[in-house]
């Protein structure tokens, strides 16, 4: 830590930088550690370029996030406590379209502002790479930026993994996923598209002829349901529509199509679904009888799914069926489905908040259709390891693996991504890529990554001035997304558009600013020692500072003292509880990572 001398720190007691660090709840909740508040800050002071270099920094697929990450950044945001969260996602999206792989620029150029996890290697070694999706290309990314020689191998014909064919059109355009594709090639990865390890290559071959091996191939299977009649004709997994959809594989699925799932892959189903039957009757003139229908165990306040998932598919015409399951499926003369039998739920959760659904007996309600689709999970599929291969796999049939370094049983084998833990969103694989890199160049070259560089600042308490303190911070509503109108969608067409620079500014200006805490710290040395005057409680905004009553423990008790609680969650960083103690005891502190230091301090200046 740096920032002030040697002096004041011996007169004060240290902070903590792990504390600061998980008290920045963005950047803690983000798995490749995006300093969000940053560059939405950034954003809000006109600096959109320098607000781009922190959002790409740390994600080889920041272009792609910024259409159709979970994130989990919006999340944690403290801004929810207060109205609602800072919309992260469509800010990165607003610097990527101007600055990232999809925009005007030369790869070259969104290469300066690319992190590099480690200088080139001396003696790079030979890294095979099996599965092109997030993980996979995630972890030739850093790879290559540390000089090894990466082949990625993948049995599909397009790389991209679920991300090409899991993901809707009309959420992740394809050209943004093949430029970021395109500039993992330019950093010198080899691609071998139409390569199935088993068949084309076995993976012992690849052991023998690679210094290290990353298995990334992703889960790739839908999970079905015991139910009777569901291998009959006209039922699908999710995994399997969204494959054919995506890749552009015809598919006759008929007039009336149920959807049974309800988290966001089960409204992609419903709402591609839906995309192409509307293309359908547009050229029927719309005389054609046709719709979607969504069946879920859960009521829409316990559904999994994103709330934007549920009202841009309610906006779109997809009727949502809560509170009822799966009980059978039905066929017609012709062996091929011809109705969903449902059946009431009585409870999704039991007591204890475990998945144990329950059903309530002659409830039974038939729902007609064409077609049915399972959106209820996926599966690896591991028989392209072949028998004897000797990993060691877990109770969930996913390749069990170190958490901390991915790396498997079998010495220089590796594995992340949904292969690993199961489906998870697609951040958490880009950051399994990103750790098995590291992990493999320890592994070939013996390096390992140098302690955290900080510094710690602390601001002169009456020269500290944030926007909130002026009162503004209870005025400023989230920024709405702009979407395509309902009647223009289509399944090739981007429904969710980008900020305009006013939106943008205004969206980013929200934030809270969650690297700068206020510390309370007596030092007896300098006379500085809290008075209790409850002066910080009095003047706190959000009402989030308390003095309490205390007993002294122990052999020196002396009886009843006080302490002062602070609910972090709803803090501003508004500095007037600083400005008020008068016995200076409470200053505002920031932490800063050393590679961010200029961008971060420009990001926190007032405007």
């Amino acid at each position: 830590m740096s920032g002030l001398s040697p002096s004041w720190w011996d007169r004060h007691k240290p902070v903590s930088t792990e504390f600061l660090e998980s008290n920045f709840p963005c950047r803690a909740a983000c798995p490749v550690g995006t300093n969000a508040g940053a560059y939405v800050s950034l954003i809000a002071r006109g600096e959109p370029e320098a607000a781009y270099r922190l959002a790409r920094a740390p994600n080889p697929f920041a272009s792609v996030c910024g259409r159709v990450c979970a994130h989990p950044c919006e999340s944690a945001c403290r801004r929810g406590a207060i109205d609602t969260p800072v919309s992260i996602r469509a800010l990165k999206r607003y610097v990527t379209e101007q600055f990232g792989v999809e925009s005007a620029r030369n790869f070259d150029d969104v290469l300066k502002n690319v992190e590099r996890p480690r200088p080139v290697a001396e003696r790079p070694g030979r890294v095979a790479i099996v599965g092109a999706g997030p993980a996979g290309m995630s972890c030739a990314h850093d790879l290559a930026l540390m000089g090894h020689q990466v082949t990625v191998f993948d049995a599909a014909k397009v790389a991209g993994g679920m991300l090409r064919m899991g993901i809707p059109e009309y959420r992740l355009p394809r050209e943004v996923l093949q430029c970021e594709i395109d500039f993992i090639l330019h950093l010198g990865v080899e691609l071998r598209l139409g390569v199935e390890i088993g068949k084309d290559v076995t993976f012992a071959a690849l052991r023998e002829q690679h210094d290290a091996v990353f298995l990334a191939p992703g889960c790739r299977k839908g999970r079905g349901l015991k139910l009777p009649g569901s291998d009959l004709p006209g039922v699908l997994t999710a995994v399997d529509f969204l494959a054919h959809v995506n890749l552009g594989v015809p598919l006759d699925f008929g007039e009336r199509v149920i959807v049974v799932g309800g988290g966001n892959v089960a409204f992609d189903v419903a709402r591609s679904a839906n995309h192409l039957l509307t293309d359908s009757a547009r050229l029927a003139a719309r005389v054609l009888k046709k719709d979607v229908t969504l069946v879920c165990l859960e009521s829409r306040e316990e559904m999994p799914a994103d709330k934007e998932e549920l009202d841009e598919g309610a906006r779109e015409g997809v009727t949502i069926v809560t509170r009822r399951g799966p009980h059978a499926v039905i066929a017609g003369e012709h062996g091929r489905v011809t109705a969903l039998r449902t059946i009431e739920v009585v409870r999704v959760f039991d007591a204890q908040g475990r998945f144990a659904p329950e059903f309530l007996p002659g409830t039974e309600k038939d729902l007609p259709c064409d077609t049915i689709v399972l959106a209820v999970g996926q599966v690896a599929d591991l028989s392209f390891l072949g028998d004897g291969h000797g990993l060691a796999l877990s109770p969930r049939q996913t390749v069990d693996v170190n958490r901390e370094t991915l790396a498997t049983n079998l010495r220089g084998v590796y594995a992340g991504g949904d292969v690993a833990f199961g489906p998870r969103i697609a951040i958490e694989a880009v950051a399994d890529g990103r750790r098995a890199a590291k992990a493999i160049d320890t592994q070939l070259t013996g390096r390992v990554d140098a302690p955290q560089q900080f510094v710690l600042s602390v601001f002169d308490t009456f020269g500290y001035d944030h926007p909130f303190a002026r009162g503004d911070y209870e005025i400023r509503p989230r920024e709405h997304v702009p979407t395509l109108a309902a009647e223009r969608r289509a399944q090739h067409v981007e429904v969710e558009l980008a900020y305009s620079e006013a939106a943008a500014r205004a969206e980013g200006a929200r934030c809270l600013h969650c690297w700068v805490n206020p510390v309370f710290d007596s030092s007896a040395m300098e006379g500085a020692e809290c008075i209790q005057c409850g002066g910080c409680a009095d003047v706190c905004p959000m009402e989030c500072i308390s003095l309490v009553s205390a007993v002294r423990a122990g052999p020196l008790a002396d009886g009843w003292s006080m302490a002062i609680l602070k609910n972090e969650e709803r803090c501003i960083r508004c500095g007037l509880c600083a400005r008020r103690c008068p016995t200076a005891c409470i200053t505002m502190q920031a932490l800063y990572r050393v590679a961010e230091l200029d961008d971060v301090r420009r990001a926190e200046e007032v405007l």
